[in-house]
């Protein structure tokens, strides 16, 4: 099992794939038959194919983006951050404000990610 530095580090990774926008780097950090899901009530992405193609969407549907860990907690093979994320589309700006729940593997990859937010969460200007 990971530490919790160790865990904090994976996170910091998956933040700066995240603003790099990226897909395969992003989804180089799951595991091969991972879920994930964003929101959680949509239905999961399954395995890395999938999850490189819901990144690409959300690159190829924005300008550019700023993804921020605004706080980490660590629990065993589980980690919970406090998600601010700030999309540039079409002159406007979305804000979506959440958490997100990954669990990991021993060597350090995403074995699910979900993503909690609504409605309510975004914000536009």
């Amino acid at each position: 099992m990971l530490t919790p530095d160790e865990l904090r580090r994976c996170i910091a990774t998956y933040v700066g794939a995240i603003n790099a926008r990226d897909p395969l780097a992003i989804a180089a950090l799951f595991a091969p038959d991972a879920i994930q899901a964003d929101p959680a009530s949509n239905p999961p992405n399954a395995g890395r194919d999938a999850i490189a193609a819901f990144f690409e969407a959300g690159i190829g549907a924005s300008e550019s983006w700023t993804f921020t860990a605004k706080a980490v907690h660590t629990c065993a093979a589980n980690v919970a951050i406090d998600f601010q994320i700030t999309v540039d589309v079409g002159g406007s700006t979305m804000t979506i404000d959440g958490i997100e729940v990954f669990t990991t593997d021993d060597e350090g990859l995403f074995t699910s990610v979900y993503a909690y937010w609504d409605d309510a969460d975004l914000n536009f200007a």
